[in-house]
């Protein structure tokens, strides 16, 4: 897995940081196997409107927790589905250390 520079991982900390986007990781996965959602359906199953649901969709979708896609559905009508994206978050002092050191020398 790449190693995430000190700016990645305060993006991906700042994403992680709400409640309403936890849920959203958590509806999307099942056990041991990652579900799709249209926005309409995570909205209804988290019991949130969709236009909040979107604004937290984005944001996971900016920092790589999750990949929208678009696909043809019935009637040949669009739908975007989100999926989340494998992801594993090891921080500890160390690996923050190392980050600010890494960032004091460029």
């Amino acid at each position: 897995m790449k190693k995430k520079t000190l700016d990645e991982v305060i993006a991906l900390c700042g994403a992680l940081s709400n409640r309403h986007r936890l849920r959203i990781i958590a509806a999307l996965v099942s056990g041991k196997e990652k579900k799709k959602y249209t926005i309409s359906g995570l909205a209804r199953e988290l019991e949130i409107s969709r236009p909040l649901l979107y604004l937290h969709l984005q944001k996971l979708e900016e920092v790589g927790l999750l990949k929208g896609k678009t696909e043809l559905g019935k009637g040949n009508r669009a739908r975007r589905y989100y999926e989340l994206c494998d992801f594993e978050l090891c921080l500890n002092g160390e690996k923050i250390k190392e980050m600010l050191e890494n960032e004091g020398k460029k």
